[in-house]
């Protein structure tokens, strides 16, 4: 232990002082939501803003407020240049911005999948530093990346800078989800309340929607749920549900209702029994405390969560993503918007492939049928972003007008049932919209 003591001390030190260990055009990897350590980028932050560093290049998904009140200021965006995996509304306020101004983007977009991320962090683009927030050390000298071992953890195995920032409100979580004070470069000390996450308001549409959902799932069968008030709708129907499994890239407070409920008691799991796995977590205080030191709970790095390999071997896998725009052929963009880049890809195409291969899986999309208030279908002829999730993988899809599973559809009977799941003001313009593209859809349609 008398070693470990001198190993921490000898690496503890300011946020200024760690943050001047990082040079000008250094490669930095920031950690997703939570895991994002405040003193430390706002000392990043100050040191661009006094002209003390330039050039410095953050990867990163999912930034919070932390990152957009420090590192992320627009003010900043030439001397510190984001390349964002996936968007939030921080990257949305600095491209709507940038747009009025008339200037270039400020944020680049990097197209990845989520279960990739480590790998074109620490090959492709060759991250040095990795900045994250870390619960205290143990008596094995181990930091515990808590809410967020994700791509922090294996990022943490290769960077030539590893700069932590020590909370005691992080939770120390088991799993594979730890760096040794031996393999870290400064340790900065920072005692305050972790972010917390709102729930989202659901809509009348998400109570329907997380109706249909739970009468898809049966008992025994191991979740992933995306991110929102749709998943979170979904769990608040599965209350009666019995022995569910839990295996999925965000932990929300949602499924760990679930858990202090009984209702998920991992004991049906083919792989991992009587665990909960996840790679990153965000909720309220309530849901770290849960997270803290429980046998239960395992996080792990995304490269293995997201594998789908992995995710299949968890059987009658069931994975809920939400997308923004489904097509009459069935495909996905969950991740533009209006022309822009709105989030990005995440892992929903990890699971919806993940949750097809595994025996009694299913991946089910979810989608409201409309949007602004009923005046704009979310089913379209063609979309208008990228594919997130192709047609030929798309397994479900439920809004509030029903359930479609287009496994072993024609072109033309998915645009039949894709129609039949539109909002009924919508459903006359799209038939006339499919005919019009393929004129063969005319008899099936009628």
């Amino acid at each position: 232990m008398t070693d470990l003591t001198a190993f921490y001390a000898q690496r503890l030190t300011s946020a200024a002082e760690a943050a001047a260990l990082i040079p000008s055009g250094a490669k930095i990897a920031m950690a997703l939501g939570v895991g994002q350590p405040p003193a430390i980028l706002k000392a990043i932050a100050d040191r661009a803003e006094a002209g003390q560093v330039d050039d410095l290049r953050v990867y990163y998904l999912l930034s919070t407020s932390i990152a957009g009140d420090t590192v992320l200021r627009y003010e900043l965006m030439d001397r510190i240049h984001p390349y964002s995996l996936f968007h939030s509304a921080v990257e949305r306020r600095l491209a709507a911005r940038a747009h009025d101004e008339g200037r270039a983007p400020v944020v680049q977009v990097v197209p990845t999948g989520f279960q990739q991320t480590p790998r074109v962090l620490c090959q492709e683009i060759g991250v040095d530093t990795l900045v994250a927030t870390v619960s205290p050390i143990d008596a094995d000298g181990n930091f515990s990346f808590g809410t967020n071992t994700d791509y922090a953890q294996p990022v943490s195995r290769t960077a030539k800078r590893v700069i932590l920032e020590v909370n005691p409100h992080m939770p120390r979580v088991f799993g594979q989800s730890t760096v040794h004070v031996s393999n870290v470069t400064a340790v900065v000390e920072n005692a305050i309340p972790l972010l917390e996450v709102p729930k989202a308001r659901p809509q009348p549409a998400d109570t329907v929607i997380g109706g249909l959902i739970a009468g898809l799932v049966g008992d025994g069968a191991t979740l992933q749920m995306g991110i929102g008030a749709l998943p979170d709708a979904v769990c608040a129907a599965l209350k009666d549900h019995k022995d569910l499994g839990i295996h999925t890239e965000m932990l929300t407070p949602g499924l760990v209702e679930l858990m202090k409920a009984g209702v998920v008691t991992n004991a049906r799991k083919s792989l991992n029994p009587g665990k909960t796995v996840f790679a990153f977590c965000m909720g309220d205080r309530s849901t770290y405390d849960y997270l803290h030191e429980n046998p239960g709970i395992e996080g792990h790095p995304v490269s293995y969560v997201n594998d789908v390999h992995v995710i299949g071997q968890n059987d009658r896998m069931v994975s809920v993503n939400a997308t923004l725009e489904i097509d009459l052929d069935g495909a996905c963009c969950s991740e533009h918007l209006n022309g822009r880049q709105f989030t990005g890809s995440g892992g929903q195409l990890d699971f919806v492939r993940g949750a097809y291969a595994s025996n009694g899986g299913q991946s089910i999309i979810a989608c409201h049928a409309t949007a602004k208030a009923g005046t704009v279908s979310r089913i379209v002829s063609k979309l208008c972003g990228p594919v997130t999730t192709p047609r030929n993988d798309v397994h479900m899809v439920v809004t509030e007008y029903g359930v479609a599973n287009l496994k072993g559809l024609s072109t033309s009977q998915r645009a039949r049932a894709l129609i039949g799941l539109a909002a009924p003001q919508f459903r006359e313009e799209l038939t006339a919209q499919a005919t019009a593209m393929e004129p063969v859809y005319a008899r099936d349609l009628a």
